[in-house]
């Protein structure tokens, strides 16, 4: 038996006893949600136990990357950069050194957000992605080509944070990926699955070649593919650090393929890429019931809007409202699909990069706000409110436009806790599922700019989230780290991809610990739920009918689709009276966790 320190575990979840009622029909006549990522199934999960250290991540390969990076000695962050450069051959879809990342990172003391969040080009404005006539781009043309890409900041990011965290020499750690490129590794059933759906990648001649056979189809499972390009960049980048790739051949090869796209060319430019800085910021801490809950600060808008939903939730009675053998209670739902209402109006309103949008004087703790959460939490009815309204928590009126850019990354999440007790969660993507779909030498480049919203103005004034030079589009990236208030012991680190849903995955999984004792793989097998401010969100083939039919009675207009998060988490448990380390892995995902 499985028990936390700090909670009273409940029994196993059992789900396949009730899967057989549940309803795989939407249930409204709004157009579903385009998934980030499809599904490419469910495999149940129980978790991993390791007593000194773990790595948990979306791919076995990248896991066992990281792996060997803690058994050497190496840091949590050390661990990470082996892990991501891994992540990027091997689950290309989701992230890579083309793309961006946040990072939370706890070394014992005190926590560092690094924020490698990619930046809009120099000559970008706020009609990247209008057309002619004014009106805004459909999303895949705006996606497909050189236009979305904005300057990647996943190296810059992990090259400041080794520089403080690092143990083991950079160059060793792209040992793993290096090795693999050249080698080959084999094309997993998830990334089979996600090249036969595509549709876009094969126009660039490049990415054709590498994902695709002469006859058009793509590589199997088990083929055993070969990237020698990647391996060559990934060296020169070992041996030179991170200018190996802002400067040079690399970003000579970069801004060409962006600026000489055919039909769709973008603005990236050399000196975008010379320039481009990560960031340190201050995390985004808040207390909930007997924990202190550490998020991303902007441009992510995670950190943020789970925070208000967890202050939301934190004058209900979500104790009492546990499931029961993996089967969600209603009253829960409606609770959390209706914070999430409240959280998201909010997100959509007033969060983009601080650096060319920040809040007013009051920022960040006007929205969390103890005496505006439990106003906000007043407005929740018996009945769904269908669509909330942003809320007035600053002193002065804002005159912002509502964003609504769809931010559909294709992501991915690690964890990671080292021999020394220190901690990360970071979050990495490139997007949409294969970003642009423009390949360069070896890997895939982001469509990070279609994060922004397209249009810059509305009825209530400019939207926080317009493209402007230099920028940084808001994100939902969650990494989190959760602490023991009283002890002050970090307790979680947790995350998942999944576009603006994310926030949502991470807010089930936290509150599936924090309030209803499960330990972290639990917690994320539980089906997927929430509300982006829209209809309420249900995970297909994960719910009875029986729910359905309560929410329905409640008003909930309801979506059934298909939630394919990846979430990962590691966490502090008791086994048999002695701390250890329990990593859990998505089961919609190939992700596992392993430590010693």
């Amino acid at each position: 038996m499985i028990k936390s320190p700090f909670l009273v575990s409940l029994p196993a979840l059992l789900f396949t006893s009730f899967l057989a009622g549940c309803s795989s029909v939407p249930i409204s006549s709004k157009p579903v949600p385009i998934e980030p990522e499809g599904s490419s199934g469910y495999t149940e999960k129980s978790g991993w136990i390791a007593h000194r250290f773990m790595v948990a991540a979306a791919n076995p390969l990248a896991v066992d990357a990281g792996y060997q990076m803690l058994k050497a000695g190496g840091s949590a962050l050390d661990a990470a950069i082996a892990t991501q450069m891994v992540l990027g051959l091997v689950e290309p879809q989701s992230s890579g050194i083309g793309g961006g990342a946040f990072m939370l990172y706890f070394d014992g003391e005190k926590i560092d957000a690094f924020d490698g969040r990619e930046t809009a080009p120099a000559s970008a404005d706020e009609k990247l992605f209008l057309k002619p006539d004014g009106k805004a781009m459909p999303f895949h043309e705006a996606v497909v080509g050189g236009r979305s890409v904005g300057v990647p900041g996943v190296l810059r990011m992990l090259e400041l944070a080794h520089k403080q965290y690092g143990k083991l020499p950079w160059h060793a750690l792209f040992e793993p990926a290096i090795r693999l490129a050249h080698d080959g590794f084999s094309v997993s059933p998830r990334l089979a699955i996600l090249l036969e759906s595509e549709t876009y990648l094969k126009t660039d001649p490049v990415a054709a070649a590498y994902f695709y056979d002469a006859q058009g189809k793509s590589r199997p499972v088990g083929y055993l593919l070969k990237n020698p390009e990647l391996a060559v960049t990934l060296q020169k980048i070992a041996t030179e650090g991170a200018d190996a790739f802002y400067t040079g051949k690399i970003a000579q090869d970069i801004a060409r393929k962006v600026t000489q796209h055919p039909t769709n060319p973008g603005r990236l430019t050399v000196q975008d890429l010379a320039t481009y800085q990560a960031k340190k910021r201050t995390a985004i801490c808040s207390d909930y019931r007997a924990w202190t809950v550490c998020g991303m600060p902007p441009p992510s808008s995670g950190g943020i809007a789970i925070a208000q939903m967890l202050g939301i939730l934190e004058t209900k009675n979500m104790q009492a409202l546990a499931p029961v053998d993996g089967v969600l209670n209603a009253d829960a739902v409606h609770l959390f699909t209706e914070a999430g209402r409240l959280a998201y109006a909010d997100r959509n309103r007033y969060i983009a990069d601080p650096d060319f949008v920040p809040l007013p004087k009051d920022g960040v703790g006007a929205l969390l706000d103890k005496k505006y959460l439990a106003q906000r939490a007043a407005l929740i009815g018996d009945k769904s409110m269908g669509h909330a309204r942003a809320g007035l928590p600053f002193q002065q009126q804002l005159a912002w436009g509502t964003d609504t850019s769809p931010e559909l990354p294709s992501t991915s999440h690690i964890s990671i806790v080292d021999g020394s007790g220190h901690a990360l969660a970071m979050t990495t993507t490139i997007e949409n599922g294969f970003g642009s779909r423009q390949m360069v030498n070896g890997f895939l480049l982001n469509n990070e700019l279609t994060d922004f919203s397209a249009e810059a103005v509305d009825a209530d004034g400019p939207i926080a989230n317009r493209v402007q030079a230099g920028k940084r589009p808001r994100s939902s990236m969650s990494p989190t780290l959760v602490f023991e208030k009283e002890s002050k012991k970090m307790m979680l680190s947790l995350g998942s991809p999944g576009g603006s849903a994310i926030i949502n995955y991470v807010s089930k999984t936290l509150i599936g610990v924090m309030d209803w004792g499960l330990n972290v793989q639990q917690a994320i097998n539980l089906p997927n739920i929430g509300s982006r401010n829209g209809p309420t969100e249900l995970e297909q083939g994960r719910v009875p009918d029986t729910l359905i039919a309560q929410l329905k009675a409640k008003g909930h207009t309801l979506q059934i689709i298909e939630q394919t998060s990846g979430l990962h988490g590691i966490m502090r448990l008791s086994v048999h009276g002695k701390e250890t380390w329990f990593g859990a892995a998505d089961p919609r995902r190939e992700g596992i966790a392993k430590g010693d």
